[in-house]
């Protein structure tokens, strides 16, 4: 069964998305948690890569997420971010 699951998973593959934003405010380590955990929480949302240093924030989603649902998340976790 585990091996159909995987086969369905990879077929919705094709329409995956990556999206980035620059977020003001991360300084640290824990900060790039907080946002990644937000944002993980985002239906659709595959993948999320932070950067602290940089501000960059990665979002790569299984299909069309809105800009609103991250910039959303992105402030509940304390911190702001405009799409990059």
């Amino acid at each position: 069964m585990g091996e159909r699951r995987d086969a369905a998973s990879d077929e919705g593959n094709e329409d995956v998305s990556t999206t980035e934003y620059q977020v003001t405010g991360m300084t640290c380590g824990h900060c790039e948690m907080s946002v990644r955990e937000e944002v993980g929480q985002i239906a659709g949302v595959d993948a999320v890569e932070v950067s602290a240093q940089t501000g960059k924030l990665v979002v790569t989603a299984s299909g069309p997420i809105s800009d609103a649902d991250v910039l959303s998340a992105v402030d509940e976790a304390g911190y702001s971010a405009v799409r990059a």
